[in-house]
């Protein structure tokens, strides 16, 4: 098991935000943030992303 994150290579665009099927991604400051606690790991947010700075931490428990 992992969760995903943002890195601060965050361009802020929102594409991430919009394919969130559970909407647990949102606008932070100055980046944007996955609540941990709801996302599904769908992937969608990665698969998305211009910049690649959403990535995966499999030493997450």
């Amino acid at each position: 098991m992992g969760t995903h994150f943002i890195t601060d290579d965050c361009i802020a665009c929102g594409a991430c935000e919009s394919v969130c099927p559970v909407n647990v991604i949102s606008a932070g400051d100055p980046i944007y943030v996955i609540d941990t606690e709801g996302c599904i790991e769908c992937g969608a947010c990665d698969e998305i992303c211009p910049v690649d700075a959403i990535k995966w931490d499999t030493t997450a428990a």
